[in-house]
């Protein structure tokens, strides 16, 4: 797993999902702390080591190949993130290649990118929910979507944190699931 922020769909992944062999972060955040008290590995490379900063040139490359170099030592073959919010490099996706999943708070294609929630209420859509897909090196790519919940509905009073919410507990219950039907071979990543 590949984490960034509050652990709250890893926790979910760990809870109801196949077995986490590894959690790997961009910084220090609670997903580390939920994966340590699941007895899961974590392995933190913090970005700004590699010159991260919003909106600049930043060594993404060997920011990647970091993480890669972790996967590999922990033999891992397929890799999810959960709210990872750094772009990787595309040498991980050439090892990985439709191996790496992702989950994104709205429905592909409509909708990419960090502010999907916020785009999503400005469109005044009625309904959401996340997608689930295989990542490539294009951001939020629809071509490998493999399994969509239109299962939230936008209220009217909503703002971003309680929209994003809603999506997420909605998250919490597919993403796990979909894991499930991979590794029982329902979904085939091959095609």
């Amino acid at each position: 797993m590949l984490a960034s922020g509050t652990g709250t769909v890893l926790g979910s992944i760990i809870e109801h999902g196949p077995p986490v062999a590894l959690v790997v972060t961009d910084r220090t955040c609670p997903a580390l702390d939920v994966a340590s008290t699941a007895g899961v590995p974590t392995v933190p490379i913090n970005r700004r080591d590699f010159g991260y900063r919003p909106r600049s040139d930043w060594d993404r490359r060997g920011f990647t190949l970091a993480i890669d170099a972790a996967l590999e030592a922990a033999h891992i073959d397929l890799v999810a993130m959960a709210g990872f919010f750094t772009i990787l490099h595309e040498v991980i996706f050439e090892r990985y290649s439709g191996r790496i999943l992702n989950t994104h708070p709205a429905l592909l294609p409509a909708f990419k990118g960090a502010h999907a929630v916020r785009d999503t209420l400005a469109a005044g859509v009625p309904v959401t929910g996340p997608t689930i897909h295989v990542a490539t090196e294009i951001l939020d790519d629809e071509r490998h979507i493999l399994a969509q919940s239109a299962s939230v509905p936008v209220l009217a009073g909503d703002d971003v944190d309680s929209l994003w919410e809603r999506i997420k507990a909605e998250e919490r219950r597919l993403y796990p699931q979909v894991l499930w039907e991979i590794v029982n071979g329902e979904i085939d990543l091959e095609t």
